[in-house]
């Protein structure tokens, strides 16, 4: 029987990757995302029309669902829509999240603050704690939680302090949860990509008033940016048979950012 996934922030991005890259693995996902802007967050989010692409592509085994990551009944929805239609749940996937936020730590502005906080940790509880039941009593000792973290979870990145913040709360939720679910055979991991090629990588670059993302390249010993597919393949094999032994890892898929 093929396992199955709930994905956030699953219209475009990281998140649309991590659904390709989990079908082409043998899942079918019910693929969430919020499909409207964010107040707080300056620029704009996945829409209808991104999130019903993804679903086109894939035919029956992938059901879009809009839902807010933030909200403790649209995540209990995403887990229930996965039992009722795939008949049950393996995995679940955080990839939702935002940036915004940006200036000096001192000069933040608390409706962005609270944007960045609710959707990048808020948003990874509501679906761990939907989730974790689920998974716990389905699984059979082979669930899969996985959260989309950051480099900036693991060092300071100017003028992003609250994204950074949030960055590395993840980090943390992660470890603890691990601990945690351990007993019950089910693994927590982060996945911390560096600059890869996203609207939210767009945004950093009007942050530091660069005309071109590719500029952030420099900052990665590969010397490149990194595109949505490859942090996607990093998630997919932590939900694999393969990732049997990780659990409480942050593994970087940074192209060395934070190496040194």
């Amino acid at each position: 029987m093929s396992r199955v996934a709930v994905v956030t922030g699953a219209a475009r991005g990281i998140g649309a990757a991590t659904v390709d890259a989990l079908v082409s693995a043998g899942y079918r996902v019910v693929a969430v995302d919020r499909c409207r802007d964010v107040t707080g967050v300056p620029y704009p989010m996945a829409t209808q029309r991104d999130l019903d692409a993804v679903v086109a592509r894939h035919g029956e085994a992938v059901l879009g669902l809009v839902g807010d990551v933030r909200s403790a009944a649209d995540m209990r929805l995403a887990v229930e829509t996965a039992t009722l239609h795939f008949g049950r749940l393996d995995a679940a996937v955080a990839c939702a999240g935002v940036m915004a936020a940006a200036g000096p730590v001192w000069a933040l502005e608390d409706q962005a603050v609270d944007a960045v906080w609710s959707v990048n940790v808020l948003g990874v509880r509501r679906l761990l704690e939907a989730a974790a039941p689920t998974l716990i009593e389905g699984a059979r000792g082979r669930g899969r939680f996985v959260a989309v973290a950051s480099a900036g979870g693991a060092m300071g990145l100017r003028h992003l302090a609250a994204y950074v913040a949030s960055k590395h709360a993840v980090v943390g939720l992660v470890r603890s949860a691990a601990i945690d679910l351990a007993d019950h055979g089910v693994t927590v991991n982060a996945v911390s990509p560096g600059s890869t090629r996203t609207a939210m990588l767009e945004a950093s670059a009007r942050v530091y008033g660069l005309a071109d993302t590719a500029a952030f390249a420099a900052h990665q010993p590969l010397g490149r940016l990194l595109e949505p597919e490859e942090v996607a393949a990093a998630i997919t094999w932590l939900c694999s048979e393969a990732a049997a032994a990780v659990t409480g890892a942050n593994l970087a898929v940074d192209g060395g950012m934070t190496v040194a």
